[in-house]
């Protein structure tokens, strides 16, 4: 057999080193861990996330030293409307409020609603504002003995409503209410893809090797993220896509690997030549399809967020260690364990029969198959049509950041507080801040100019007040607060948004020479955030399209095959949007995933979904379509080729898929509307990709293509051949049970 390839040659010498291959491995991931662990990670800095205004404001605070803490709100409010602002009853509510959490120590700056005139226009809410003492990022961990100070006060007025909200108070409910969300979905997505492998092989030796691959790589790569983080910092959310990726990619990688492996000895096999025979074809597409994900990933580097960069770099780094680690100690596990790959057998679970005749054929997909290739105008019409019609959905698709009772609904109850504060204060949960920079921030013009802003916030109707100004002389800047009119509605809020970054700000601040005053709060951030995102769209759309091309056109030297790869993945990825939509937008079945009411997609999870999909769609492409290619080499007819194709690798791509459905629908379970949203958008996909796409409209193309799937013009000749040769293999008399022991194979 002749052989070309780094898979084949990666596999060859780890079979013939396997001890020293073991062992590498190994040290590489103690390694990766220990030096990850010593160097620690770097975090995303707020003020390096994003561009802009946003971006400018937080470099001014920075360089300034202003340290801003953590600020809470309490609510007081009549239940019934009954009792003002202006009663007895409601002063001293007031008053007992401030009373109480200056009692507590932990806080500094408490004011009075008579004070600030934070009181509502119909005079039954007003607010008691302080901030949390300490460092902002840790005020969570301290905001304990305020709340129960609130929560005190509120049984000795029964006929008001007093309620906290705030940066501390909310991190806190949330910790408390959904903490170990991420944690219990990490570590429920190991027993999970265990479960699937064990019916997949009905063996647990076979089960626990594909599962130890991916969490070895796992390990390694959180490892590598703590010492990259000194150059791209990381983050928790880019821990979390990297274990989910990692998962998914790195059982698929070895799946596919052991089953050729197990194929070809069930096929008669020796041991030795079934390890080079999967080395040569899986361990090939194992790398065709790692190389193309990681391309993908690099997609989000383009963004220019360091959220996305930080995503994309940690999943590139889990996709190339799982990948690598495919083709060098799993074939060396394979060759230390011979037939003791088989141990531990599950009864009645997916006997093994050995054939002389070929591989397995799936009876479903042989069924499914005959139908298409005897029909594919109408299996391409019917199959396609369904894919179009699901997509549909989508061409009507809006995209914002949630707010906080999208994102969680009526589960928690600050959710309620922030609503009633939104009401009676429109925007007051989440105002404007003006970051205003000058050479001397006391000089009359500057006094001036702040004055006519806090006006005019109000007069043009960007604000209803109260506009509170906070200067800090030693620096010259002065911090504005502007609560905007529009609060949870975001249009609205983005429209004041406007109108004070582009009519009040130029006719005030504006006007006085010298004086930087950069607009941000969540609602700027969020606005800014879309922006740079729609800007990145193209750039990473168009990047990852043509090196996937590029890719393909390369490892199949097929000018066809290349084009449907990347319109068969697009329609995936369409199909997945028009899910999304369908469910989290109109509302479509919306109850069965508990996300009623949102009526957007976030803003961050089409790019997001559409990196991620367009890489791991590749997974199952590149694993048909190889078999395909290496049976037409073998000398079928391109009919008979995509039937074995297919055939021979429905059981493996089932597997992988259930395994990857799986391990996202675990996302989908989450309390996030995010990570919901994320979750089912990824499962449905890959389930789509796995079926609809690989097991009918491919087989359909490539029949109505015949000949043509194989067509490279002649001036595309002298590409880089990375294909392989696959000459028929002479089959082996089997060997006698505990001979590949003995051969140490």
């Amino acid at each position: 057999m002749r052989v070309r390839g780094l898979a084949a040659r990666a596999g060859g010498w780890s079979a013939r080193h396997r001890w020293a291959a073991v062992g590498i491995w190994v040290l590489f991931v103690v390694l990766a861990m220990g030096l990850g662990s010593a160097a620690g990670r770097v975090d995303v800095d707020e003020s390096d996330q994003l561009k802009g205004e946003t971006h400018t404001a937080a470099r001014i605070i920075d360089d300034a030293g202003i340290k801003q803490p953590a600020g809470e709100t309490v609510l007081i409010q009549s239940k019934d409307g009954a009792v003002k602002a202006t009663s007895g009853e409601f002063r001293a509510a007031v008053a007992d409020v401030v009373k109480a959490v200056g009692a507590t120590g932990k806080v500094t700056d408490v004011t009075s609603p008579y004070d600030t005139h934070t009181i509502s226009r119909d005079g039954r809410s007003a607010l008691v504002q302080f901030d949390m003492r300490g460092d902002a990022d840790t005020a969570a961990d301290r905001v304990e003995p305020v709340l129960k100070a609130v929560a005190g006060v509120q049984k000795e007025h029964g006929s008001l409503r007093i309620e906290e909200i705030g940066g501390a108070s909310m991190k806190k409910q949330y910790d408390d209410a959904f903490g170990n969300d991420f944690q219990q979905a990490e570590y429920s997505a190991v027993p999970v893809a265990l479960g699937i492998l064990l019916i997949a092989f009905g063996a647990l030796v076979a089960a626990l090797l594909p599962v130890g691959l991916a969490v070895t790589a796992i390990m390694a790569t959180m490892g590598l993220m703590g010492l990259v983080s000194h150059v791209q910092p990381m983050s928790d959310t880019a821990n979390s896509v990297m274990l989910l990726v990692g998962m998914a990619v790195g059982v698929d990688y070895c799946l596919f690997y052991l089953r050729r492996e197990r194929e070809e000895r069930d096929a008669g096999r020796d041991p030795g030549t079934a390890l080079r025979i999967a080395a040569a074809t899986s361990g090939r597409a194992v790398i065709v399809s790692g190389v193309t994900v990681c391309v993908a990933m690099a997609g989000m580097l383009f963004t220019g967020l360091a959220t996305f960069e930080a995503m994309g770099l940690a999943s590139l780094m889990v996709v190339a260690v799982a990948m690598v680690g495919s083709v060098t100690v799993l074939p060396a596990l394979l060759s230390l364990l011979g037939e003791r790959v088989e141990k531990g057998r599950i009864p009645f679970l997916n006997r093994r029969r050995r054939r002389q005749d070929g591989p397995a054929e799936s009876r479903f997909w042989t069924a499914v198959l005959r139908g298409v290739l005897a029909k594919p105008v109408i299996s391409v019409v019917v199959a396609g049509g369904a894919l179009l019609a699901v997509a549909a959905p989508a061409l009507g698709m809006k995209t914002q950041q949630l707010t906080l009772d999208q994102e969680f609904g009526n589960s928690l109850p600050i959710v309620q507080t922030y609503n009633r504060i939104n009401d009676a204060f429109p925007g007051g949960s989440e105002p404007a801040q003006v970051v205003v920079r000058a050479k001397d921030i006391d000089a009359p013009a500057v006094r001036q100019a702040l004055a006519d802003f806090k006006q005019r916030a109000i007069s043009s109707g960007a604000s209803r007040g109260p506009v509170d100004v906070k200067v800090h002389e030693a620096q010259n800047v002065a911090l504005v607060s502007v609560p905007l009119v529009g609060g949870s509605d975001m249009d609205q809020a983005v429209k004041s948004l406007d109108k004070l970054r582009d009519e009040v700000r130029p006719a005030t601040l504006g006007k006085v020479a010298g004086v930087e005053a950069p607009v941000t709060g969540q609602v700027a951030g969020n606005k800014d955030f879309n922006d740079q995102l729609l800007g990145s769209v193209v750039p990473v759309f168009a990047f990852v399209v043509v090196f996937a091309f590029l890719l393909m056109l390369l490892s199949f030297r097929s000018l066809t095959v290349a084009i449907t790869s990347i319109v068969l993945n697009l329609l995936s990825v369409g199909a997945a949007y028009g899910i999304l939509v369908a469910v989290f937008q109109h509302g479509w079945g919306a109850s069965l995933v508990g996300a009623e009411g949102v009526g957007a997609v976030v803003t961050w999870l089409p790019l997001f979904l559409f990196v991620i999909l367009f890489g791991l769609s590749m997974d199952y492409h590149v694993f048909v379509v190889s078999r395909i290619r290496e049976a037409r080499m073998r000398g079928r007819t391109t009919k008979e080729a995509i039937q074995h194709g297919v055939v021979t690798t429905a059981g493996v791509v089932t597997s992988a898929a259930v395994i990857m459905v799986a391990v996202f629908a675990i996302f989908g379970t989450l309390s996030m509307q995010s990570m919901k949203q994320m979750g089912v958008g990824l499962a449905a996909a890959v389930l789509i990709d796995a079926t609809i796409i690989r097991g009918v409209l491919l087989p359909a193309v490539m029949a109505l293509l015949g000949e043509r799937n194989w067509y490279l013009p002649k001036w595309l000749h002298r590409l880089p051949d990375l294909t392989h040769d696959e000459s028929p293999e002479p089959v082996a008399a089997a060997p006698a049970r505990g001979e590949g022991e003995r051969l140490g194979v």
